[in-house]
């Protein structure tokens, strides 16, 4: 177990979960994120150009960060921010979960949200890019992060996430699939397990709508994720490190987050949902024997009012009954034991202590 003297420094070392299939002999390891400090892979991201920011000198101390997120990014500046003595302003659309504005705030940030005529479902990362460049040049000592084109942003995962892939599993890794956004994980990761895994899969997913891989543009739900159409991709972003750009509908993505929560004990986030889903599909079908992983970039607890919420959910055709059947129908159920199974090695660990 870590000892740490600051926050940051609890960030990584998050375990995995295997879920199994009923025909097929594949394991997908689920990389559950959401066990740092900030609740989501985009702690990595963020610490990375905090303190490269830092030692460039483009940010001092007592400064002010701004940021356009999500809310993911925006959790995990903000608690860092805290610690190191930083002001941090969060520019966010209506599509913020309640629960990443309210920790923004716990932690001492400042929420700026953009005021403008958009959809329910519309992604406004043009406009909240925009504001947050804007805001930032307005402030004596303020700097806008940039996540989209800063390149501490995949270096955030090259040190810390794909080593830790490489240590859990070995030379046991076949497939890797992953959320594209900013593109920063999926080539941060995706590059450096090239290295050990020349014949490495890695499969894209971003959401139907997202103009990313080429497909039309259109409204989406899931957060995080994806790209809407007038938004361009990082230079840091290399299409060509894919194998393959897959979409995976809102529906899709959050009847599997359901799905894991009843049957598995795992709540997950909107986006992970949809890579899970992608991840199962292709464990499913496959002969032989390979280990996937899949990276769970959040957790669901953060998503409890909408994509948990069954009003919510229902109330907009976002849940598919035959997704959620076809889920329980390939994946192996959990092991489930008769009585609580206890590592009684640790039980005497723990006694020895007491």
């Amino acid at each position: 177990m870590k000892l740490c003297t600051a926050m940051h420094q609890m960030i990584g070392e998050t375990p995995m979960l295997a879920l199994r299939f009923a025909h097929s002999d594949w394991t997908l390891w689920l990389k559950v994120e959401k066990n740092n400090p900030g609740q989501s892979m985009k702690d990595r991201m963020a610490r990375e150009m905090l303190f490269d920011a830092l030692r460039s000198g483009r940010l001092k101390r007592g400064g002010t960060v701004v940021e356009s997120s999500s809310g993911n990014t925006a959790t995990a500046l903000a608690y860092m921010c805290a610690e190191i003595g930083i002001n941090f302003i969060a520019v966010v659309d209506h599509h913020a979960a309640p629960d990443k504005l309210a920790a923004v705030k716990a932690y001492g940030g400042k929420i700026h949200l953009l005021e403008g005529d958009f959809a329910d479902d519309e992604v406004a990362t043009v406009a909240r890019i925009e504001t947050a460049r804007n805001l930032a040049a307005s402030i004596d000592g303020g700097l806008f992060m940039d996540q989209c084109n800063n390149a501490a942003n995949p270096a955030g995962y090259t040190n810390t996430l794909a080593v830790e892939l490489q240590e859990q599993l070995g030379d046991n890794l076949d497939s890797l699939v992953c959320c594209v956004g900013t593109g920063g994980s999926i080539v941060g990761v995706g590059e450096a397990l090239r290295v050990r895994y020349p014949a490495l899969e890695i499969v894209g997913v971003e959401p139907v709508g997202s103009v990313i891989f080429g497909f039309p543009s259109g409204p989406y739900w899931q957060s995080g994720t994806g790209m809407p159409e007038g938004d361009v991709m990082g230079p840091f972003y290399d299409h060509d490190l894919l194998d393959e750009g897959v979409r995976v509908s809102d529906a899709e993505a959050f009847t599997t987050c359901r799905y894991l929560a009843r049957e598995h004990g795992l709540l997950v986030g909107g986006s992970a949902g949809g890579a899970i889903y992608e991840a199962i599909k292709r464990c499913a079908k496959r002969e032989g024997s390979g280990n996937m992983v899949c990276l769970i970039c959040d957790g669901g607890e953060k998503y409890l009012n909408t994509v948990y919420n069954d009003e919510w959910l229902y109330g907009k055709g976002l849940y598919h009954g035959s997704v959620y059947e076809y889920l329980n129908d390939v994946v192996a159920k959990p092991q489930r034991a008769e009585t609580p199974w206890f590592d009684t090695e640790q039980e005497d660990k723990e006694a020895s202590f007491a």
